[in-house]
């Protein structure tokens, strides 16, 4: 196993955690809404613990997205591709004939007055 494909796996267990704890955290809301409608009334501390623990989760996977996508952004597997200036020499050669072309009919049309004057 090269390199990449460890840094790819380990990517990959820490968003399948980041999944897992967007599963705890949707548990807790839960939790809190079933403790809201209780026909006893909702628990104080219980509520209190399970914003808690959801708001400290909301952080952690904040935390992780961010370090993920900052990796994602890090990793360029086609950083020495040429697709990209090749395709923008292409326009900008595509727009200098369109000028040429331009230029060509606008001397046309001076020649065909001068012709005429």
């Amino acid at each position: 196993m090269n390199m990449d494909s460890q840094g790819q796996t380990t990517s990959l267990q820490r968003l399948q955690n980041v999944e897992k704890r967007i599963v705890k955290v949707l548990e807790l809301a839960g939790g809190v809404m079933d403790e809201l409608s209780s026909p006893t009334g909702p628990r104080k501390e219980v509520v209190q613990n399970h914003c808690l623990d959801f708001m400290q989760l909301i952080k952690d996977i904040q935390v992780a997205l961010r370090d993920e996508i900052k990796s994602a952004c890090e990793y360029r597997p086609f950083e020495n591709c040429d697709y990209g200036s090749r395709i923008g020499s292409e326009i900008c050669f595509k727009k200098l004939e369109f000028v040429m072309s331009q230029l060509e009919a606008m001397k046309q049309t001076m020649d065909e007055y001068h012709a005429a004057v």
